[in-house]
This record gives C-alpha cells, sequence and structure tokens, in this order.
C-alpha cells in the first residue's frame, strides 16, 4: 500500500469501465451509442448555425436556446472520446491529469445547461409577464452578461472540487465504474480522508442544480399566476404554447438526472450494467432530445431549419 501513496498524481492511470458484463457485445452496444452522438453533435451544430446565420433569429430566446446547444455540444465531446475508445479498441487506461479534466469539463458543461435553463425560465417569465419591455429588460448586453456569468459560476464552483482531488493519495483499485471520470467514482479511490472533498462537492452540486430546480418551478408558478390572469383564453393557450419545448428541455435534464439518483440510492440489487448504462446515457439524453424538442415544436426554429436544408440542396 505504501508504494501505492507515494506515487505522485501525475503518473497514476486509472481504468474506465464499459458495460460490466457485457463486456463481449460492446462493438454491438457503440452502435446505438454512436447514432445518440451523432444525432447530438449534427442536431445541436444545425440548431446554433440557423440561430447565427438567420437574422429572424436573433432575439434573446434564441440567443439562449444557442448557448444551450453549445453546452450540448460540449457535453457530447466531454464524453465522446473515452466512451467509444472503450467500445470500439478497449482503451481503458486514463492518466489522473486527463481524468480531472474531462470531469470539469463533463461537471462544468452539466452546470451551465442547468444555468441556462434558469435564464431561459427567467426569459419565458419575462416575455409573458410585460411582453411590451422584453425586448429593454433582456438587450444583447445583459444576455452577453448572462453567458459570462453562467460560464464564471461553474468555473468558479467547481475548480475547487477538482484540484482538491490532487491532495488525495490513490493506494486502492484504481478501476472507475462509469465510461467517464466521475468525481464520487475517483474519491472513493482514495486512500485518505475524503470528507472535505464530500462537503465540497455537496455544496456544488447544492448551490448549482439544487438552486436552479427550486427557481425553475417558481418562475413558472409566476409564469401560470400571470397566463391565468388574461382574460382572452385564446391569447392563454398562445402563452403557455411559449413555454413548451423549454419544459421539455427542464424534463430532459432533470428526470435522468433523477433516475440516475435512484438508481445509485435504491437499486443496489440491480445488474452493473444498469447503472452503466443509465449513468452513461443521462448524459446523452439532453444533447440528443434538445434539438429535437425545439425543432419540432418552436415553428421559426423548424421553418429556419428547413429553409437552410432547401438553400442547401438548391446549391448542389
Amino acid at each position: 500500500m505504501s508504494a501505492f501513496k507515494n506515487t505522485t498524481s501525475s503518473s497514476i492511470i486509472f481504468l474506465l469501465t464499459g458495460v460490466p458484463g457485457l463486456e463481449a457485445f460492446h462493438t454491438w452496444i457503440s452502435i446505438p451509442f454512436c447514432f445518440l452522438y451523432a444525432t447530438a453533435l449534427s442536431g445541436n451544430s444545425v440548431v446554433l448555425f440557423v440561430i447565427i446565420t438567420q437574422p429572424s433569429l436573433h432575439e434573446p430566446m434564441y440567443y439562449f436556446l444557442s448557448m444551450l446547444s453549445t453546452t450540448d455540444l460540449g457535453l457530447s465531446v466531454s464524453t465522446l472520446v473515452t466512451m467509444l475508445g472503450i467500445f470500439w479498441f478497449n482503451a481503458r487506461e486514463i492518466s489522473f491529469n486527463a481524468c480531472l479534466s474531462q470531469m470539469f469539463f463533463i461537471q462544468l458543461f452539466t452546470v451551465m445547461e442547468s444555468s441556462v435553463l434558469l435564464a431561459m425560465a427567467f426569459d419565458r417569465f419575462v416575455a409573458i409577464s410585460n411582453p411590451l419591455r422584453y425586448a429593454s429588460v433582456l438587450t444583447d448586453l445583459k444576455i452577453a452578461q448572462t453567458g459570462v456569468a453562467v460560464v464564471t459560476r461553474g468555473t468558479l464552483i467547481l475548480t475547487p472540487m477538482v484540484v482538491l482531488l490532487r491532495r488525495l493519495s490513490y493506494c486502492r483499485s484504481r478501476v472507475l465504474h462509469h465510461s467517464y471520470c466521475f468525481h464520487p467514482g475517483v474519491m472513493k479511490l482514495s486512500c485518505t480522508d475524503t470528507r472535505l472533498n464530500s462537503v465540497v462537492g455537496l455544496t456544488a452540486l447544492i448551490t448549482t442544480a439544487g438552486v436552479d430546480s427550486i427557481f425553475i418551478p417558481l418562475s413558472y408558478l409566476l409564469i401560470i399566476r400571470t397566463v391565468f390572469s388574461i382574460a382572452s383564453s385564446e391569447e392563454r393557450k398562445k402563452a403557455f404554447s411559449t413555454c413548451i419545448s423549454h419544459l421539455g428541455a427542464v424534463a430532459v435534464f432533470y428526470i435522468p438526472l433523477i433516475s440516475l439518483s435512484f438508481v445509485h440510492r435504491f437499486g443496489k440489487r440491480a445488474p452493473p450494467y444498469v447503472h452503466t448504462l443509465i449513468a452513461n446515457a443521462h448524459l446523452l439524453i439532453p444533447p440528443v432530445m434538445n434539438p429535437i424538442i425545439y425543432s419540432v415544436k418552436t415553428k421559426q426554429i423548424r421553418r429556419a431549419v428547413l429553409k437552410v436544408l432547401h438553400t442547401t440542396e438548391t446549391k448542389k
């Protein structure tokens, strides 16, 4: 054990895990994951492209959507290499520094997604409760400041959590139970006191997704109260319809996250591959579903995508 304890952090090599018990089927399992990654990368790239290139979409709601697509692209790329590397080449080794970098970016993009969803809830509240002041409240400068605040918030909260892992000694098994680096998983491999790490990790969770999960429903309570004060039933229906896409994005972000928490807590008797597949899927579902939701439910995005596709076909 002492030999492990004296190992410098830069020389530590962790072993990532594919799907336990189904190693012989990794090549076949990679097919749906490849499809999901292709869908996530192409879908979010198209949404981002149409928002940038179509002047009609240069409005606050779509600027926030472009932030969401950028975050989803980052989240997809953060896990792409290690996950497909395991499935295709059984490339399980990852250095300590690479592991910390991957962990930081996965959690940064997850926190950013939660923050953007909160900003989008505020956007819907302002648009419905005070439509005449919408453009003056959510100016381009305010939106840019929101984007900077989203990145800064995640970076400041998550940096201590990742840096504190460097002070630990790792003298137990080097096998991680996911196909990507996950803070609790790395922490469990330490043979030193991790109480400070646990406190910092829990604080980071509460101050990001925890806070956001309170303010998003609060925003919708205020939206509902505003909508019911509208006299015309047609106007009420129209106001609610503008929130459907955002509610879908909130659902595909929080439901897999809550499901993963329940499986870890109450599914101890479930086969190991169930935990692994849900852990992998919970990072892929939002990037895959968000562009689909917004393309189907938002008429302006759908029209812009079809216009770009039609222009591309015409040029051919």
